[in-house]
């Protein structure tokens, strides 16, 4: 997924945004960043190659929600609308080679990895043209060549996986971080907390990304946690934690620079939970009258994350709107030609039912 602008080096001057209150760190004490003084501050190139990023990830799931109504996407489909900053932002503070898992609202992170819409496409129509071949749908695609070791299905397994990721890097002495991604509802699960326990006791690169949505399926947060604030999960292991603003694409670089030096420098795990929220339904067949239409939409108008960039984009000078239309229209024609792909492509051939199997 190549930016239009060019990618600028990462600044590291601190922005003049309003405090975000403190991070605290697992055991208690502030912990040693600059979130209390707000993100980052981008550059130009930085400002436009997030709002391209974070465009192609929502245009790309708005279409995937017609698909699906169509009836050319089938079994499960859960869309990444509102979420975009996490992984965006993310991406922006790793290196080559870095390793990304998550679960199974994944299409945001396999496009935000670079991997070719089309081949995500297909794989969402069940094709031959997708990266599993048309046989794992929406929620179990992988790129080894991009560094993308998959959506997983059931809940908390990719932390267990991304340990196991991180281990394999350090007994390799590669240099390389990988990144798990989970939710607020996975978080309560027991492998969690065993991974977290085996990361910390050997010092694994890896960084623990909660994205806390809000509502783990149907179930607010508040419902399901005993404590609301799961950056301190890993208190009981000396894990440092921070809660971040994760609407913000620029507080979540921020973040991850953080989280991904201190991994990288062999300091150990770090976990970041990202505050965010998705517009959507926990899945397509989710009506999400758990919440009220109110919620959603006061979200939208005033913390929506790809609208921040633009108004930043605009108000800065740094690109007309027409400018912006036009990226829109790149983005568009982009996804337009994932859709005709997958839609055209052919089904998997019978015989590949018995291949890539384990027997």
């Amino acid at each position: 997924m190549a930016a239009t602008a060019a990618k600028a080096a990462p600044r590291k001057t601190a922005g003049k945004s309003a405090p975000k209150p403190s991070a605290r760190s697992a055991s208690g004490a502030s912990a040693k960043s600059s979130v209390s003084n707000g993100p980052l501050e981008f550059s130009k190139d930085e400002e436009l190659r997030a709002y391209r990023d974070m465009l192609l990830i929502r245009r790309f799931e708005e279409k995937a929600g017609q698909l699906y109504g169509m009836g050319l996407i089938g079994g499960f489909c859960h869309l990444y609308i509102g979420q975009e900053a996490v992984v965006t932002g993310m991406q922006m503070a790793l290196e080559q080679g870095d390793q990304v898992i998550t679960g199974y609202r994944d299409h945001g992170h396999m496009l935000a990895c670079e991997m070719d819409p089309k081949g995500v496409m297909a794989e969402l129509t069940g094709r031959r043209g997708g990266y599993s071949k048309g046989k794992g749908g929406s929620m179990h695609m992988f790129s080894v060549e991009k560094q993308f070791y998959g959506g997983h299905g059931i809940v908390g397994a990719q932390v267990s996986l991304g340990t196991g990721l991180a281990f394999a890097n350090r007994y390799r002495k590669n240099g390389k971080v990988a990144l798990a991604y989970f939710g607020d509802g996975a978080s309560n699960q027991g492998q969690v907390y065993e991974s977290f326990n085996m990361a910390k006791l050997w010092k694994l690169p890896i960084v623990y990304v909660i994205e806390n949505n809000k509502y783990g399926m149907g179930t607010s947060v508040e419902r399901a946690s005993s404590t609301t604030n799961l950056s301190q999960r890993g208190a009981s292991f000396e894990i440092p934690g921070e809660q971040v603003d994760g609407m913000d694409v620029r507080a979540v670089k921020a973040a991850g620079d953080r989280a991904v030096k201190h991994a990288r420098d062999g300091k150990g795990p770090y976990i970041l939970e990202m505050i965010t929220y998705r517009y959507r339904g926990h899945s397509m067949s989710d009506p999400a009258k758990y919440r009220s239409k109110e919620e959603v939409q006061k979200m939208r108008e005033t913390h929506d994350p790809i609208e921040m960039v633009r108004r930043r984009i605009v108000d800065g000078k740094m690109a007309s709107e027409d400018d912006l239309k036009g990226v829109d229209k790149e983005v568009r024609d982009i996804v337009n030609a994932a859709a005709e792909f997958a839609t055209n492509d052919p089904e998997p051939d019978p015989s590949e039912l018995w291949t890539d199997i384990l027997r």
